[in-house]
């Protein structure tokens, strides 16, 4: 049970009479009889007292959910009922227009108005009536008076078409969970755990949520200390409950308020022994009404004074309202207004943002793209590539971020050392180098061999003067055939020396 002290009012309107069938097709629903509701219109002497309309009325339906998500169960209703009387009748629940009071309260069947007692209402778990009595002062409002009367002529066009709601103060409540459709509370599911009502009291309608918790309709149980705080008639409907009944009178408020006030006058005259003809007095304020002047005027000054009164407050309403209603204009109209700025506002950052995005995008391949290009250029730069290779390291170093890309360089260098064109540039010098040392070697051997065969020539020449010179003093002499063989030329003797089949001898 949710409970906070004297906060919460609610109303439990009830009616657009008029004698059609619903639209709601409910099976409990029936249009109240203005002829069975009469029986609950108060005995008044309206002879006596012209200036009051005794109406009656069904205030709300008990147990069932009105359209405001509210509900009075029968225990609470059959306690509080009796607290009406007294209390105000005011038109379209404003209480600075307050044109009639409640004298009775009673309870009467959902459906056909016969009377209930309140033992039977207690122990009535199905709908049934909350039943008012009461009266509206034609001295306050003549017009509403008539449409009330109108209202029950089944010839007018607006044959039931005034509607009542009653007030309510309290402040604890429970919570109602009923299935789609369903309307009275005999058939739901009741939360009274303070931490459930806590999670649910959101979804309420009168706490502006949709009326639903799930897969059920929610609404607010009144209970605890419950007020009547009065009735409203109105021409907005909420309820299952149809009519408003008057007493079939026929007489107007002027020429019977006019006829009384000149037949007392008369009697007041006589008594007093002043002039008997009426005074018409025009009253200013209130405060100048007074005992003695009531003796002189005539009832048409009492009742312009009020009249006039009462078109002030109209005017004075009718004037709040359409500052109010042009208020909310106004207030519309900026809405629309910066709702419409917001989109465009909305509009221009999603544009912009999406132009961030494209750049954004743009500069980060430009990036890669050229983080790429540096990358390869630093492969030609190192190394001897082939059309191969660089397709093999453009699929690899793609997608490297820089760390992961200074790794794959390391490792290149030990796998492509081969292909490194300083290391190969190196290579080739020292290879020139010992090249340029072999050909020296071999210019070197080659002279020495020149010069040796040169001596050499030289020397065989000398030897075989010598020897001519030596065989020609001794031509006679014979050779002996055990003489030894010649001796080896120089050429012969360099040849072996130096294994001249690896040099080439100059003649």
């Amino acid at each position: 049970m949710k409970k906070q002290k004297n906060k919460f009012t609610t109303i439990f309107s009830n009616i657009n009479i008029r004698p059609v069938v619903s639209e709601e097709k409910d099976k409990y629903l029936s249009l109240a009889s203005a002829q069975e509701l009469k029986k609950f219109i108060p005995n008044i002497d309206t002879q006596a007292n012209i200036d009051l309309l005794p109406i009656a009325f069904d205030a709300c339906v008990v147990n069932r959910i009105n359209k405001n998500g509210d509900v009075i169960d029968h225990e609470t209703a059959a306690n509080v009922s009796k607290y009406f009387v007294n209390k105000p009748i005011n038109v379209e629940h404003n209480r600075n227009h307050v044109v009639g009071c409640i004298l009775t309260s009673s309870f009467s069947k959902f459906g056909s108005n016969e009377p209930l007692t309140e033992e039977e209402a207690k122990n009535t778990k199905g709908p049934f009536n909350v039943t008012l009595g009461g009266v509206v002062w034609k001295i306050v409002s003549q017009d509403l008076a008539d449409k009330l009367e109108e209202s029950n002529d089944p010839t007018s066009e607006n044959y039931m078409s005034i509607s009542a709601s009653w007030e309510l103060g309290f402040d604890e409540y429970n919570i109602v969970m009923l299935e789609d459709g369903e309307k009275n509370i005999e058939n739901g599911q009741f939360v009274t755990d303070q931490k459930e009502i806590d999670n649910i009291e959101s979804n309420l309608r009168s706490f502006g949520g949709n009326g639903k918790f799930k897969d059920k309709h929610v609404y607010r149980q009144v209970l605890g200390k419950v007020i009547p705080l009065g009735v409203g008639l109105t021409l907005n409907p909420a309820a299952d409950v149809k009519g408003v009944a008057v007493e079939n009178k026929e007489s107007t408020l002027g020429e019977d308020l006019k006829a009384a006030s000149e037949e007392n006058s008369i009697s007041q005259d006589e008594k007093l022994n002043v002039k008997k003809d009426t005074i018409y007095m025009k009253i200013s304020k209130i405060e100048e009404i007074t005992d003695a002047l009531l003796k002189e005027v005539t009832a048409s000054s009492i009742t312009d004074f009020i009249a006039e009164e009462i078109k002030k407050v109209n005017d004075q309403f009718v004037n709040e309202k359409a500052e109010k209603e042009n208020q909310i204009k106004v207030a519309s109209e900026k809405l629309a207004s910066v709702t419409a700025e917001h989109d465009t506002v909305k509009k221009q950052i999603e544009e912009l943002n999406q132009k961030l995005a494209s750049i954004e995008a743009e500069q980060l391949a430009k990036a890669k793209q050229e983080a790429f290009n540096i990358r390869m250029a630093s492969f030609d730069e190192e190394y001897d590539l082939s059309d191969e290779d660089r397709k093999v390291l453009a699929e690899d170093i793609k997608d490297l971020n820089e760390e992961a890309f200074a790794g794959y360089k390391n490792k290149m260098a030990v796998l492509m050392k081969e292909k490194n064109k300083s290391a190969k540039k190196a290579k080739a010098s020292e290879e020139v180098q010992a090249s340029n040392v072999t050909q020296e070697v071999k210019a070197s051997v080659t002279e020495e061999v020149k010069t040796s065969e040169e001596v050499a020539q030289i020397s065989t020449t000398q030897e075989v003067v010598e020897q001519a010179v030596d065989n020609g003093s001794k031509a006679s002499a014979e050779i002996p055939n055990s003489a030894p063989a010649a001796e080896p030329t120089i050429r012969e003797k360099y040849a072996k020396a130096f294994d001249l089949d690896g040099f080439e001898i100059k003649k």
